[in-house]
């Protein structure tokens, strides 16, 4: 669920707009919505995109358990996991309606698979924002914010809580639509502004993102989260110098009892000697987390150190990272790691820890993992800054 609470207080009861211009931009907005909708809704499953085409069926089925018609839902409900096996929100749906209809042993059965889905499923980098550390995908959200939206259009909490569940999937036209309606309502709702610089840096637009976080910066100097953000857009400007001025910005204002989030921000700096001791007290009460075994690996391969066999052992080959741990015990060849990296922020895993464990003997080859690393991942990613910071150190 995208939690509420990272609403800001002051937009839970935000004030009712005063000119027809807010009016006007927000039933532009619902429209824009409205058209989404139908059009995602019309058509075959077969002929509906992938990316449109759960959303749609979820709303349609959705609408089948609100009208009463548990069957028809239910159905609904069994094609779309068919298509989407890993939607949970399909499965609760269809475990619900299974429930109303007396079938307590499907009804089990489909939440049991939610749950276990959802437990599988890895939370963002702990140094970003609460919305980005959530993931997707989020249909049920989504389709209970739209609503509502359909009767109450002049509030600002229900276009920020839906733009979350947006940007949580990566979906961040629409998100930044819903920002801006939100922003329009009540401007001075700072946090929301950076979630919409947030939205413009997922679409690329990074020089628009930059004037947006400086206004909330302005508002907001102690935001830790903030300093994020802006960041990443200057690295992906090639601002590597003001990126990192407020990573190490980031990294004062976060207290220490968020070691995770301390770790990340000095791995995106590359800074080993800052990170490992994060690292270790995260393991404390983490010890089997396979992610930060493996930047630990990280950390002390770059500093030269011994990682230990106890480093390398427990985790099973086949389960991302598995394969980069197995790399790191010899377990795995380079051409074995790189095709179970199976979409873009994976590869450029596999590709930094490449970069990695060639640098003791093979300086061109780890600076050649590290380029395409580079060239080819979102600078949002960890190894993507990792890797920048790496090559800055080459003079490139």
């Amino acid at each position: 669920m995208v939690n509420q609470s990272t609403v800001p207080p002051d937009a839970r009861e935000p004030s009712r707009p005063s000119g027809d211009v807010k009016a006007r931009l927000s039933e532009a907005v619902l429209e824009t919505w409205r058209r989404a909708v139908d059009r995602l809704g019309s058509g075959s499953i077969h002929r509906l995109s992938e990316e449109g085409g759960t959303n749609a069926l979820y709303f349609r089925a959705r609408a089948s358990a609100r009208a009463g018609d548990l069957e028809k839902a239910a159905q609904q409900f069994a094609d779309l996991s068919e298509i989407a096996p890993t939607l949970t929100a399909a499965l609760e749906g269809h475990g619900e309606a299974a429930d109303r209809l007396g079938q307590r042993e499907l009804a089990r059965a489909k939440y049991d698979v939610a749950r276990s889905l959802r437990s599988a499923v890895r939370r963002g980098a702990p140094d970003r924002p609460f919305v980005l550390r959530n993931r997707g995908p989020f249909p049920a959200e989504i389709a209970a914010y739209t609503s509502v939206l359909l009767s109450v259009k002049d509030r600002a909490l229900p276009y920020v809580a839906r733009g979350n569940a947006l940007l949580a999937e990566g979906r961040a036209k629409l998100a930044l639509l819903d920002y801006s309606c939100a922003l329009c309502l009540k401007p001075d709702i700072h946090e929301v502004a950076a979630l919409k610089a947030e939205a413009l840096v997922m679409m690329g637009r990074y020089e628009e993102a930059l004037v947006i976080f400086d206004t909330a910066l302005a508002a907001r100097p102690n935001d830790a989260e903030i300093y994020s953000g802006r960041a990443i857009a200057c690295l992906a400007l090639g601002r590597l110098d003001a990126a990192d001025a407020d990573w190490r910005r980031q990294s004062g204002l976060l207290p220490p009892r968020q070691a995770s989030a301390r770790a990340c921000v000095s791995l995106r700096m590359a800074d080993y000697e800052a990170a490992l001791p994060e690292l270790e007290r995260v393991l404390e009460k983490e010890p089997r987390d396979p992610y930060w075994r493996l930047y630990r690996l990280t950390s002390l391969r770059r500093l030269g150190r011994p990682a230990g066999q106890a480093g390398l052992e427990g985790t099973a080959d086949d389960a991302w990272p598995g394969p980069l741990l197995a790399l790191h015990a010899g377990r795995l060849s380079a051409d074995d790691v790189l095709a179970r990296a199976d979409n873009e922020g994976r590869r450029a895993e596999a590709l930094f820890q490449l970069g990695v464990i060639a640098w003791p003997q093979d300086r061109a080859e780890a600076r050649r993992r590290w380029e395409e690393v580079a060239a080819g991942s979102s600078p949002a990613l960890i190894e993507h800054a990792g890797a920048r910071h790496e090559l800055a150190r080459f003079g490139s």
